[in-house]
């Protein structure tokens, strides 16, 4: 196998099936590395994306696969790489779960994130359809539902009035002290909002579908869907392996990878695409970053081959100071 590449891509998901498309057609020896734990498999649909809206994500990363067969000079293998570094003459080596080896001229991070929910049980039995994370994805299926939010502080209060734009009936579930101050409350009580600081020891099930939140006391709580605060990480440290820069947590991405607007990072040569990189992360905006990575990616490749003008790489630290 011939395993030297113009550009590896680490991720088979939005990002980086969109990345390797373009790429493709630019006639780029691409590797596509995928491990296919994509985020939002478990979800009953991709909610808004124009033209695919509610498509389960497995058929969506399926037919991203097969039109990347047109392109002979992409290839995507099923593996997780487990080893990256940079080496001399802007070449990196990935090493692969199943050793074999790679080496490409630049590296695109596309492997997504992991969320880091609650350890409720019956929680995850229920992620990605009656408990979510994102109301813009989710939203419109639990419309006119009882629905609770669980999460604490000012979380609690953006998501819980987030929420009341596609029903009237939420409660706001902090699982111990809500840590609210007393405006808080009120913003809360205004929009008819109720907050419960008992702790929720299970999410029960009737029939296979969500029926009602379990408190400590014995107490249950009829809810049909549960809007869930959770943070997300990266999955491997191969960001931290090839010495990438992350941006500052935030809200929700803790550890996101820091990228300037052509999706490079602060290594040369290594860019990233998706949510990996992203503060709000969505499949839409997943498919353009890494469209948006691909195109810069050849450029910089042009810029090697002929001497095509690019912008400089970015330096983050300058950009602080």
């Amino acid at each position: 196998m011939n395993n030297e590449w113009e550009c590896a891509i680490v991720g088979g998901g939005a990002a980086g099936l969109s990345a390797a498309l373009v790429l493709g057609r630019a006639r780029r020896r691409t590797l596509v590395v995928d491990a296919g734990e994509q985020s939002n498999r478990a979800a009953h649909g991709i909610g808004g994306l124009l033209g695919q809206d509610g498509r389960p994500p497995a058929e969506l990363y399926a037919d991203g696969r097969r039109e990347l067969t047109k392109y002979p000079s992409v290839q995507v293998v099923e593996g997780q790489v487990v080893s990256a570094t940079a080496q001399e003459g802007a070449a990196f080596r990935l090493e692969l779960a199943d050793g074999s080896v790679h080496h490409a001229q630049r590296v695109l991070l596309a492997g997504g994130m992991q969320y880091d929910a609650p350890d409720i049980p019956g929680l995850h039995e229920h992620w990605g359809r009656a408990v979510f994370h994102c109301p813009f994805c989710h939203g419109w299926e639990a419309r006119d539902q009882a629905l609770a939010v669980l999460a604490d502080g000012d979380r609690a209060v953006h998501m819980a009035l987030m929420l009341r734009g596609w029903t009237d009936d939420v409660v706001a579930l902090t699982n111990g002290s809500s840590g609210l101050d007393d405006a808080q409350n009120r913003d809360l009580a205004d929009a008819g909002v109720s907050v419960d600081e008992r702790k929720v020891v299970e999410f029960a099930s009737r029939n296979g579908e969500l029926a009602a939140m379990v408190f400590a006391d014995g107490d249950e709580l009829e809810r049909e869907g549960v809007l869930v605060a959770s943070a997300l990480r990266q999955r491997t440290d191969l960001a931290t392996q090839l010495g990438v820069l992350i941006a500052p947590p935030g809200p929700v991405v803790v550890d996101a990878v820091k990228v300037d607007p052509m999706q490079r990072t602060s290594v040369p040569g290594v860019f990233a695409a998706g949510d990996v990189c992203a503060q709000m992360p969505q499949v839409a905006a997943a498919i353009a970053t890494g469209s948006a990575a691909a195109a810069a990616i050849v450029q910089s490749l042009l810029h090697d081959e002929f001497g095509l003008p690019v912008m400089p790489w970015p330096n983050f630290d300058q950009q602080e100071d």
